[in-house]
């Protein structure tokens, strides 16, 4: 169950996963119309298209799974993101398991919820549902220590992280350079600290005018980061290009900056180290678990994340590379395989109704 259509980090993670197949398990994927549902398809993915998703509404959302559970009678129910979840506590399911993925909690409510009352309330409403699931998985230990302070769990947590595939050597194709051609891709918003990318850069471009700043993205700082560049003096080696693929960009990127409030397992990170790019971050979530200490920079001071984007792209062998245990994405499917089968087999008690 995915309640949003756009291709993000959640989809991304879906997307991974139905390509790879969760060894015994056939997947139904439960997602309102968009981007996601429109790749699904052309993986040949069953996909009930459905109004499921905080647009649609918790009634509507409520009949859509409801139908969906009557329907095809799953063993498991899988949940991604809060709405998802807490729709799936509301309705009966009778055998089936439910499961929960959490992506996105942060330390800092403030981060997500904007208030301490939203932020309460939604713990509160958290701590409910999380009685009616049957397995609790976190894409990064700081996620789960998050989720273990603020909900209170009584089940364990499962610390799963987002499987990457390591590209096939290509011994046709060259090493990757020194360079200071930098990449943000990220929701042009607040808590992806791009004004703050924008001032180091600037101190990386007095002292390296080849330098160039790529800010991919959209979102409502669109406007005041342009004029930021403007007033920094650095407009003409900053580019916002809008969406791009994120592959692709990759491929012409030094080093690729992320000085975020919070991740909680950053495929943008995963891709980069995976692919040989430079990267610089900020020491918060999930972060210092892919990334060595040498590439991570608080965001607070322009001169030392100008250090650290100047030695990730000028020093290849300072680049970071994924640690030996990191899951690939069948790695990550065989274990969600053993969850599936540890909570379809091993309940506890019936579903309340």
């Amino acid at each position: 169950m995915v309640p949003v259509g756009a291709i993000g980090g959640v989809a991304r993670h879906v997307l991974d996963v139905v390509r790879t197949g969760i060894p015994g398990w056939r997947i139904v994927v439960l997602t309102p119309a968009g981007p996601l549902s429109d790749r699904l398809h052309g993986l040949g993915v069953p996909t009930l298209v459905e109004s499921f998703g905080p647009e649609a509404g918790l009634a509507a959302s409520r009949r859509a799974l409801s139908h969906a559970v009557s329907r095809l009678r799953p063993d498991v129910v899988h949940t991604h993101l809060a709405f998802a979840d807490l729709t799936a506590a509301t309705i009966a399911r009778g055998p089936a398991a439910l499961i929960s993925t959490e992506h996105g909690i942060a330390a800092d409510d403030r981060v997500y919820h904007g208030s301490s009352v939203r932020s309460a309330a939604a713990a509160a409403a958290h701590r409910a549902r999380l009685a009616r699931f049957d397995a609790l998985i976190a894409v990064s230990a700081a996620t789960a220590r998050a989720m273990q302070a603020k909900w209170h769990p009584r089940r364990p947590i499962t610390v799963l992280p987002n499987g990457v595939d390591r590209p096939a050597p290509d011994p046709a194709a060259n090493d990757r350079a020194p360079g200071l051609r930098i990449t943000s891709l990220a929701r042009l918003s607040p808590e992806k600290g791009l004004p703050e990318l924008l001032d180091a850069f600037a101190v990386v471009l007095a002292d390296h005018p080849d330098a160039r700043l790529t800010v991919a993205g959209e979102g409502p700082l669109r406007d005041e980061l342009v004029r930021r560049s403007r007033v920094l003096g650095i407009d003409d080696a900053v580019k916002f290009p809008g969406f791009v693929d994120a592959a692709a960009q990759l491929s012409r990127t030094d080093v690729l900056a992320q000085l975020s409030v919070w991740e909680n397992c950053s495929y943008s990170l995963l891709d980069a180290v995976a692919a040989g790019v430079g990267v610089v971050a900020t020491p918060v979530g999930g972060n210092p678990e892919i990334l060595p200490a040498r590439c991570l920079v608080g965001r607070d001071d322009p001169e030392a994340i100008a250090a650290v984007l100047v030695d990730q792209g000028l020093t290849i062998a300072r680049r970071p590379t994924l640690p030996d245990s990191w899951p690939s994405c069948s790695d990550m499917t065989a274990r969600l395989a053993g969850i599936y089968a540890s909570a379809a087999t091993a309940k506890e008690r019936p579903w309340l109704t």
